[in-house]
């Protein structure tokens, strides 16, 4: 259990806040189980199922007396689940919040209270717990449209804040789509697809695709991807590679591999993605990668594959493709 979410089962435990029927947003295995839960991570996801939990990836109702959310290190995740929340609960309901101070939960808390006036508050293990009670006072419009998927960027495409590089073409995909060679083909998969920027520049680049999976371990970004790339060959995974197996064996794997667990950078994320891919690929299949250039891929890559090439390198990113 993380720190918040003991502050949050603290909370209950001291009689600050009393068990009801609830619902409990970014939900993680607590002594509370007596609640509709809502994980999109697929790993917590199935970590909840397998102790138990009645857990689903977008919770949709009303009416709730409690709710419970886990914030999180990102502002507008959080707000947009305060609002999501709100909306959940039934007039005179209480949702209680719970986030690390290290991630900017006392500052959420001052926010919050300027909106909604809070019913009271507590600090443990490092960690703010707070919570409101549902009134006439409602979120405003901008944190309600956080909560599904907008345009952003130019326009062209959907995302919501909690997807990786929600509001932006991150740098380093947009370096690996500038080293694809033009003569990809067969089937493909995106490890890893985020709101489906790879995929949507493979399927306008690359005709000899003739399917394209596009898999991500975070239901919102399968989601947004969804609704980004409209093309017959594209289908869509909600799956965790490190511990579940790719739907196909492919020709051609892309990966902007996942390198952070919470604050921390966490190299192992994205060496499962690597030996997944490796797993995923036909004999002679191709693995396009790019990655962080401090992140230690190089002996993972020569372990899994034949040949291992730098296609670039700058102060940054490297780009490498791999031959199985």
């Amino acid at each position: 259990m993380s720190q918040a979410g003991k502050a949050l089962a603290y909370a209950f435990e001291s009689g600050a806040l009393a068990p009801e029927r609830a619902f409990f947003l970014r939900a993680e295995p607590s002594p509370f189980r007596d609640c509709d839960a809502e994980q999109s991570f697929r790993p917590e996801y199935l970590r909840l199922k397998r102790a138990g939990w009645s857990v689903v990836p977008r919770l949709e109702g009303n009416g709730y007396p409690l709710g419970q959310i886990l914030l999180t290190k990102h502002k507008e995740e959080s707000f947009a689940n305060i609002a999501r929340g709100w909306a959940l609960l039934g007039e005179g309901g209480t949702l209680a919040c719970a986030g690390a101070n290290d991630d900017g939960a006392a500052s959420l808390e001052r926010q919050v209270g300027k909106i909604f006036g809070l019913a009271g508050s507590l600090s443990k293990f490092h960690c703010r717990v707070f919570w409101l009670k549902r009134g006439e006072r409602r979120p405003p419009q901008y944190w309600s449209e956080l909560g599904r998927l907008r345009p952003v960027g130019d326009g062209s495409w959907m995302s919501q804040p909690g997807i990786f590089s929600w509001d932006h073409i991150d740098d380093g995909s947009a370096l690996l789509v500038h080293h694809l060679p033009g003569d990809l083909s067969g089937h493909v998969a995106d490890f890893g697809c985020g709101w489906g920027y790879l995929g949507r520049e493979i399927v306008a680049g690359a005709p000899g695709v003739t399917a394209l999976d596009l898999i991500d371990a975070e239901h919102r970004a399968v989601e947004a991807a969804r609704a980004n790339i409209i093309d017959s060959r594209a289908s869509f995974h909600w799956l965790d590679l490190a511990t579940e197996a790719a739907p196909a064996i492919y020709d051609v794997v892309v990966c902007n591999p996942p390198f952070h667990a919470g604050r921390a950078a966490d190299p192992s994320l994205g060496k499962d993605v690597i030996a997944a891919a490796a797993r995923a690929l036909r004999p002679g299949g191709r693995f396009f990668m790019v990655a962080n250039r401090g992140l230690p891929y190089d002996a993972v890559l020569a372990a899994n594959f034949s040949t291992v090439a730098r296609l670039a390198d700058n102060n940054k990113f490297r780009v490498s493709v791999a031959v199985k």
